[in-house]
């Protein structure tokens, strides 16, 4: 890295935010002058992909550089396996000051994440300034009298906790999209992701600059329930919003078909302005993070990625939330900016959010862990490669995928298979399997040897 010193290493998270809601990958519906100022400023990956399109196994991948199939992190029930290093770790030991404000994931069945978000087992996985806040649904678990996290005990003490919790069971009866995804019943200033970006910017504020530090802001938005405070979702409340991809019962496996559902047009609407005020809440917030830089006089010395953990369905095959191998729930946005790297770049290589592992120590110039499955894509930031990977996997317990920069192959266990020629068909309507005998076999045997293959060759 050409600086005299390590960089500051800022890593933003969204939560089940699709790569095509946003300004810099086209979206006009959706204003993030923010986030687009970060596309502006470095390179822009238009094929980046989630490793598992649920939240844990997403940032357990992330977090040991491990493919969740090899580590068997297939749902929301994993944990982080203790016996494998994480990257937090990694920096911590090499000199780094490790933050986190906002959702981790890495322990999902454990609900209580102490008053100040800094249980014990969050330094051991390599925090050393930890604030690990609630997620959304997490936050409206158990008992309204028991705050189980840092935002729990903030809503408490402002007597906010009650209302929050009763709304957030309405919600959850009716299943927490079709019909109830009205605005919040907070006041913005007390909403889940207002509070992540003013804790994180007053985190870079206040962190002591005589050692270099990574911090991870993790946001709980815009994950359903689609509920923006009142004041953004009156931004978007006529605004015109793209249509979905028509729901197909044809090539369609059963269990996809059994989650389908048949929201009204304006309904649908309504739902697609909620999500995008959720962004645009978002976006103000990442504003606060690069001001506070600017005003440390760290903004030069500061590599920021902007990212998601999996996508969103949206209503696209009639489908919500991600959990599926479509393109809303895998494909996701990723942003770099930095020291050494070209402002305006845009990359159409193929990439792994397990790749940001070793890339973020190679950044930092620390060696990463042996015989990961993640690959650091450093070179390409830095202008000196183009190419990266050919093909990624992404998978759950009940499918697994294999996606090319032209083709998508679904096995889907007993059900039948999928294959798209994205080329032809990016909007994966028309499943060719049956016609391709041939071509589903040989995608078959390229999944069965992902895995099997050398870890330290490039996939």
């Amino acid at each position: 890295m050409p600086t005299k010193t390590p960089p500051n290493i800022l890593l933003i998270m969204t939560d089940q935010h699709r790569w095509d809601y946003l300004g810099c990958y086209g979206a006009d519906f959706v204003d993030t002058p923010n986030i687009d100022r970060l596309a502006a400023s470095g390179l822009r990956f238009t094929n980046a992909f989630t490793s598992a399109p649920v939240c844990a196994p997403a940032r357990i991948g992330l977090a040991t550089g491990m493919h969740p199939s090899r580590i068997r992190a297939l749902d929301n029930n994993s944990y982080l396996p203790n016996h494998l290093p994480t990257y937090y770790q990694r920096l911590r030991d090499r000199g780094y000051r490790v933050g986190c404000v906002g959702k981790l994931d890495l322990a999902k069945p454990d609900t209580y994440n102490g008053r100040y978000g800094d249980r014990p087992t969050v330094y051991r996985w390599g925090f050393t300034h930890p604030e690990e806040v609630e997620g959304k649904m997490h936050a409206a678990q158990g008992d309204p009298s028991a705050p189980h996290g840092p935002y729990t005990h903030y809503l408490n003490d402002r007597g906010r906790l009650l209302p929050f919790w009763e709304d957030y069971r309405v919600r959850a009866e009716a299943g927490w999209i079709l019909g109830v995804s009205h605005d919040s019943v907070l006041p913005t200033e007390d909403f889940h992701d207002a509070y992540i970006g003013r804790r994180a910017a007053r985190w870079i504020e206040n962190i002591a600059a005589d050692f270099p530090w990574h911090l991870f802001v993790s946001f709980v938005g815009p994950h359903d329930p689609f509920d923006p405070p009142t004041e953004y979702a009156e931004r978007y409340r006529d605004a015109a919003m793209p249509d979905a991809v028509p729901k197909r019962l044809d090539g369609k496996p059963q269990w996809l078909l059994n989650r389908q559902k048949d929201p009204s047009a304006e309904e649908l609407a309504h739902i697609r302005r909620q999500y995008c005020a959720l962004i645009k809440l978002i976006d103000d917030q990442v504003g606060l993070l690069l001001d506070a830089l600017t005003r440390r006089d760290m903004l030069d010395n500061t590599v920021i990625i902007f990212t998601s953990d999996h996508g969103e369905m949206l209503g696209d095959h009639g489908l919500f939330q991600k959990q599926v191998a479509y393109e809303p729930s895998i494909h996701i946005p990723l942003l770099v900016a930095g020291p050494g790297m070209e402002p305006g770049k845009v990359s159409d290589t193929i990439v792994d959010m397990m790749d940001l592992n070793p890339t973020i120590c190679a950044l930092a110039g620390v060696e990463s862990a042996p015989n990961m499955d993640a690959r650091s894509f450093d070179q390409i930031l830095l202008g000196q490669h183009t190419e990266h990977r050919q093909e990624i996997m992404t998978a759950l317990t009940n499918f697994r995928c294999l996606r090319t920069a032209t083709t998508k192959f679904v096995d889907n266990g007993n059900d039948m298979p999928e294959l798209y020629d994205l080329a032809h068909d990016p909007q994966e309507t028309h499943n060719i399997a049956a016609d391709c005998p041939d071509q589903v076999a040989a995608m078959r045997e390229r999944l069965k040897r992902y895995l099997l293959q050398d870890k330290r060759e490039n996939v």
